[in-house]
């Protein structure tokens, strides 16, 4: 087995790589940080993702093992998507960006308007 390079185009290490790049699927992951959630919560809490892309989102991240998704007998069916213990493992890295991001929200825009200004 060969050592994972991502900056080869086949290694395989690129298909995390996209799943954390997506802001979409790190949105739901740190949704899903607290415990389950049902589809139309998690539509909720993220605004502007269409029925279409949050469904994808979750497709993609169970099929990589990082969420499962749970189906109750109701009427009607009640689903619910929750982490992987694979999921939690990634989910903190994922929470850091967040909290990156939160933290230096400020510098960043402060740094696009000068570009802006001089550009």
């Amino acid at each position: 087995m060969h050592r994972p390079d991502p900056f080869n185009a086949r290694c395989p290490t690129r298909l995390v790589l996209d799943r954390v790049g997506d802001k979409w699927a790190v949105l739901v992951m740190i949704l899903l940080e607290d415990g389950p959630l049902r589809f139309n919560a998690l539509r909720r809490r993220i605004e502007n993702i269409s029925q279409k892309m949050l469904s994808q989102t979750l497709k993609s991240l169970e099929r990589d093992g990082l969420v499962t998704r749970t189906v109750y007998p109701t009427v009607p069916v009640t689903v619910e998507y929750a982490l992987t213990d694979l999921g939690r493992t990634l989910s903190a890295t994922v929470d850091a960006l967040r909290v990156w991001a939160e933290t230096h929200i400020g510098e960043v825009v402060a740094a696009q308007e000068r570009y802006d200004r001089t550009g």
